[in-house]
């Protein structure tokens, strides 16, 4: 099996990567920091990097995400809306994996299991949305989780046995997460959570395409 994990130089996309080479699976590890790089900003550096991995993959994990910065922080409340923020929340949380999709789902073998795996977040599910806030991130999820579903169905078309999916890997000790991590709630470590992602993987079927599950493997609604 070969695989390309996009995100590789963050801390989930770097676990994952290591976890599936300690394996035995072959990676192609693409990032800011890789050659050829990867930018979600950037359609010809996505281009490019499908180019370099080529057709046969069994696996593609998109574990690419945004959720703040030194300008941007999750809003709380209506008054906090930055157009701005919400434009490139929806640039990397949505655009970009979509682009991802574009480029990469081609390449999934033809014949046999394939799988492309995004991570979204439980928090971009509109009939789990409990609490409120987050607006951009919220809205961007959703829009990821829409696009996986609609190409999943586009990809069963030509690949019967391949699955498209969204994975919600919970509160990670990431520069994204860690930070939001409150008393009481389940933090995994980078190392944790690539082992009960490839898990849900190995477990999912082609009748789960088009779905968003979470890091144990329960079906999280949209």
């Amino acid at each position: 099996m070969t695989a390309a994990v996009i995100g590789a130089t963050g801390g989930i996309g770097r676990a994952l990567a290591d976890a599936l080479e300690a394996g035995g699976t072959p990676v192609m590890r693409f990032g800011r920091g890789t050659s050829p790089g990867i930018d979600l900003l950037d359609e010809n550096s996505i281009a490019a990097c499908a180019a370099a991995a080529g057709p046969g993959l069994r696996l593609v994990i998109d574990a690419t995400g945004f959720l703040h910065d030194g300008r941007f922080q999750p809003e709380k409340s209506l008054r906090q809306l930055d157009p701005a923020h919400m434009a490139h929340s929806f640039a990397v949380n949505a655009a970009g994996p979509a682009l991802l999709m574009k480029h990469f789902l081609p390449l999934l073998a033809r014949d046999g299991r394939a799988v492309f795996a995004t991570l979204s977040a439980r928090v971009g599910s509109i009939a789990d949305n409990h609490l409120g806030g987050w607006y951009s991130y919220r809205a961007a999820k959703a829009a990821l989780n829409q696009m996986v579903r609609t190409a999943a169905i586009e990809l069963a078309r030509t690949r019967r046995e391949a699955i498209c999916v969204a994975l919600h890997p919970g509160t990670v000790h990431t520069g994204l997460s860690g930070p939001f991590a409150k008393a009481g709630l389940e933090v995994q470590s980078p190392e944790q959570a690539a082992g009960r992602l490839l898990a849900v993987i190995d477990a999912l079927t082609p009748a789960q395409t088009g779905l968003l599950f979470d890091h144990r493997g329960e079906r999280i609604p949209f």
